[in-house]
């Protein structure tokens, strides 16, 4: 057998090219290296507890593992030409029989790649759900401070993209703050149940070894062994539920970025964004392009087509381990690649956000966005709703055909001078004080409740 390639005996001819250009996963999979020497290391120590190892043969597999951590990765197509490496697990195996020998050989005894993969990938995801989660808080915590800011900065709220109700700017950050928080959740919960250990399950039916798997999952780290080596090697929930998180996540951040583009348009011109998080024309001098914000919410399209593909590719699989699951990582990588660059240039692009406070209160200001507190106005000393609200509908009517407001129009028959106090932003604000509304006094409370809950979360970390 080729030193570099893990099976073969029984074949009388090596794999041809065109086999090994399609089968081979090595330029993939060498992003696990590091959780391969891991898991390795604890299956070392394994085998010598169970006295298929002597002390010093597994002082010298460690040793070699060990030196191996320092190894460049290679990752890019230039550095794996003419390679015949299948995968990061028959890499390992060649560098360490290099280094010491045949013995390195020892190294596989009782175990499988199934159940290697499969604890690499889990290790891999455990940092991958560490890392988003802490990112994702970093930007709820700038969102929530903006939201204390900002408290009483008024501005339109809409519906339809069409203006319906003055809010606040900080309500309106509060708002992506209650997306995240449940985004944190469900990453949380994932990972919680990404913490089961697959190695010891061998390629399908468990190994005939007497590992103590209990403690080979502390080893790494692990809450537990998986229950069933049937399910471990075949499991790719992880990898799906961290697919499921990163696009609901990047849902919720392409849904912020739409708003924000928006909001600085010409024709809105809410919120300035700096020139330090913002791209240029080669052609029209003018322009200030939120390149930031366009690519999150083409990161997102991408995401929810990894989630697509990956649970796609699982739906019909038959148990055990099948050759198309080594198409799970690449969905895994690239993911999370995009969101350790989109998450840290979003919270650079919130901190440098100018918003109009001025226009921002005179566009919430319009009759179109208080004509509601106007039919509440008239509710309120008496008058069914429904008929309040077809008196300031005709009203409304009256003022654009004669290109003039409610409040040059005057009482009416219907409408009283007390009725017409209504139309004010400070007050149509302040009576939001409902558990959840857009009253300052609530915004800067919710702000600040907000901020401890992040805390909290971040205690738990």
């Amino acid at each position: 057998m080729n030193r570099k390639q893990l099976w073969g005996g029984r074949f009388a001819e090596g794999p041809a090219r065109s086999l090994k250009r399609f089968n081979d996963s090595f330029s993939v999979d060498s992003v696990l290296l590091a959780e391969e020497l891991e898991a390795s290391t604890a299956w070392c120590e394994a085998l010598r507890e169970a006295n298929v190892l002597t002390d010093i043969e597994a002082r010298r597999i460690s040793q070699a593992l060990g030196e191996m951590e320092q190894m460049p990765i290679p990752v890019s197509a230039s550095q794996l030409e003419g390679d015949d490496h299948e995968d990061v697990h028959s890499f390992v195996e060649a560098v360490l029989a290099e280094k010491i020998g045949d013995l390195a050989g020892k190294l596989h005894t009782g175990r499988s790649r199934n159940d290697q993969v499969a604890t690499d990938l889990k290790l891999y995801l455990r940092k991958a759900f560490e890392t988003v989660r802490e990112l994702a808080l970093d930007l709820a915590d700038s969102l929530a401070m903006k939201a204390a800011r900002e408290a009483a900065t008024a501005m339109p709220g809409y519906t339809h993209l069409q203006q319906g109700e003055p809010v606040t700017l900080g309500h309106w950050c509060l708002a992506y703050v209650e997306m995240l928080l449940r985004d944190i959740d469900r990453i949380t919960s994932a990972a919680a149940r990404n913490e089961e250990c697959p190695l010891g399950s061998g390629a399908l039916s468990g190994t005939p070894l007497q590992i103590d798997r209990d403690r080979l999952a502390t080893t790494l780290g692990f809450a537990r062994p998986t229950a069933n080596s049937l399910d471990a090697v075949a499991d790719r929930d992880g990898a799906i539920e961290f697919l499921f998180c990163s696009s609901m996540l990047l849902v919720h951040l392409s849904r912020l970025s739409e708003d924000l583009i928006f909001f600085a348009t010409q024709e809105c011109r809410y919120v300035l964004l700096s020139d330090a998080t913002s791209t240029g024309s080669s052609r029209m001098p003018h322009k200030k392009n939120p390149d930031v914000l366009e690519l999150t919410r083409g990161h997102a399209a991408r995401a929810i087509g990894e989630l697509t593909g990956l649970l796609s590719l699982m739906k019909g699989l038959p148990l055990a381990y099948n050759k198309d699951m080594q198409l799970d990582k690449e969905a895994v990588f690239r993911t999370f690649h995009a969101l350790q660059l989109a998450l840290p240039a979003l919270i650079d692009l919130l901190d440098g956000l100018t918003p109009d406070r001025e226009r921002m209160r005179a566009a919430a200001s319009q009759d179109t966005l208080l004509a509601t507190e106007l039919a509440d106005a008239l509710a309120r000393r008496g008058v069914p709703f429904r008929d309040a609200h077809h008196v300031v509908s005709e009203q409304i009517g009256k003022a654009f055909q004669s290109q003039t407001s409610l409040r040059a129009l005057g009482t009416t028959e219907d409408i009283s001078e007390t009725d017409l106090e209504a139309l004010d932003i400070d007050r149509a604000l302040e009576r939001r004080r409902s558990t959840g509304g857009t009253a300052p006094s609530l915004v800067s409370a919710a702000a600040t409740e907000a901020t401890k809950r992040i805390l909290e979360l971040r205690r738990l970390e």
